[in-house]
């Protein structure tokens, strides 16, 4: 899979989103949960790879069986202002 820089930096924001589940980013990106957590891994430093996990792992709102909402997509009204994503280590 070809990714560009701004794919990359659009997986991690979405990944670190509370509410976007990993369902999301496969129907976006054609990019399992299994593959995300290998991108996270690759391109974050080894502390916030691991903080991250911690977030994630067992969390409802990142997987969408376990959601106990029937609201439709949440989204943030800070959203369209987020660019360039800090969180990777590039």
């Amino acid at each position: 899979m070809n990714l560009t820089e701004r794919d990359i930096d659009r997986i991690i924001e979405m990944a670190w989103e509370d509410r976007t589940p990993f369902e999301a980013i496969t129907y976006q990106f054609t990019m399992p949960e299994q593959e995300v957590i290998k991108l996270m891994r690759r391109e974050m430093t080894p502390s916030s790879f691991k903080m991250w996990r911690q977030r994630v792992q067992g969390r409802a709102t990142k997987h969408q069986k376990l959601r106990t909402f029937a609201q439709g997509r949440f989204k943030c009204s800070r959203q369209k202002q987020i660019t360039n994503n800090s969180i990777s280590k590039r």
